[in-house]
């Protein structure tokens, strides 16, 4: 089968308010600013992909970054793992974190959808992969007692076994009311993970842990710095509680580095961070090698079709933050990701609100 040529891109930076706002430790998201990226080739075949720009003021940047790379794989073969050790190589002495990152990640993204496409295949087909029985947990924010127990209630009559939650309230004594009222509220057979965002030093976070350790957690996510390898390997050293890492990292080195230092238990890419479906593969090396739970970071629709490729597949991070913009989003049901035989990944866009929140 003849490969396609790239024939440009094009960019839709969209600001997408949520139906609730997402409150975190650091602060609070009320919109989903976002870069839709189209692929275009020669055969008509178009790629989709979906960046996440986290604030406001890194929409627009990133969009015209995506554009300002375009030259560099115009003309070229449609063949995503080429593409992507060529754009690596053309950014290394600048590096590839960051909205560098980003970009090339949504690139690669866009790639791997028209390739699919091309072979009329869905991604995890193409990717090797097979359908998969995924668990899927809710989010929860930095919502308090009672705004968390609503929340997991929520989520419990949705079907959902699992749910994570937003922690590092001023005391320890907060977190575990936060906690408990999710447990009463969600039942016992609830799965329940909780997010620190990084917000705590090594020792406050193995104080802390000490009092989660009855609690009966699944895992605690990022308590401290994910820069701080050493310091997160210390935790998981005196910790009851499985460690979950790797939605901050950069690329496999990062992970390889967090791995190297014992600084997880389990991993959890983010697939635009990790370098997009190609650093995804990469990453499932390293987590099978490794024999480390992988779960996902947000990009709900694209890492269920990942999973699928990944041999320790472990959970799967629900949101429905973008699901406005997309013709067929997600669905989960009785707590599990159905990933269906959509061709590439799943993406199609709903111009209507293209058109309504353009930027």
């Amino acid at each position: 089968m003849t490969s396609p040529i790239i024939d440009g891109l094009r960019v839709h930076p969209l600001l997408v308010p949520m139906e609730v706002p997402h409150r975190t430790a650091s602060g609070e998201i009320s919109a989903s600013p976002l870069v839709l990226l189209d692929l275009f080739t020669d055969c008509g075949i178009v790629g989709h992909a979906l960046i996440f720009t986290y604030t406001p003021a890194a929409l627009q940047p990133t969009a015209q970054l995506i554009k300002n790379i375009e030259p560099l794989i115009k003309g070229q073969l449609l063949d995503p793992a080429a593409i992507a050790a060529s754009l690596s190589a053309r950014f290394r002495l600048l590096g590839t974190q960051g909205l560098v990152g980003m970009a090339l990640a949504g690139i690669d993204m866009a790639c791997w959808d028209a390739q699919a496409r091309h072979q009329s295949l869905p991604l995890y087909r193409l990717l090797g992969g097979r359908q998969a029985t995924i668990p899927a947990y809710g989010a929860v924010g930095f919502d308090g007692e009672v705004g968390s127990a609503n929340a997991a209630e929520s989520w419990a009559k949705q079907g959902f076994k699992g749910i994570k939650a937003k922690i590092g309230y001023p005391t320890v004594a907060e977190d575990v009311a936060v906690i408990r009222a999710m447990r009463k509220a969600s039942g016992s057979g609830m799965a329940i993970m909780v997010d620190y965002n990084q917000s705590l030093s090594p020792t406050k976070a193995m104080e802390r842990l000490r009092v989660l350790d009855g609690e009966g957690l699944t895992w605690v996510e990022e308590p401290t710095l994910t820069t701080d390898y050493r310091g997160m390997a210390a935790v998981a050293r005196q910790s009851g509680i499985p460690i979950q890492c790797g939605e901050n990292w950069w690329g496999t080195a990062d992970m390889q580095l967090a791995i190297d230092a014992s600084a997880s238990n389990y991993v959890m890419p983010d697939v635009m961070k990790i370098g997009g479906v190609t650093g995804w593969l990469a990453a499932v090396q390293l987590a099978t090698k490794n024999e480390l739970p992988m779960s996902s970071h947000l990009w709900p629709e694209l890492s269920a079709r990942l999973l699928c490729c990944t041999p320790t597949a472990h959970w799967l991070e629900y949101m429905d933050w973008w699901s406005p913009v997309l013709k067929e989003p997600l669905q989960v049901i009785d707590g599990v990701a159905v990933v269906d035989e959509q061709l590439g990944s799943g993406l199609e866009w709903r111009q209507s609100t293209i058109e309504a929140y353009s930027v």
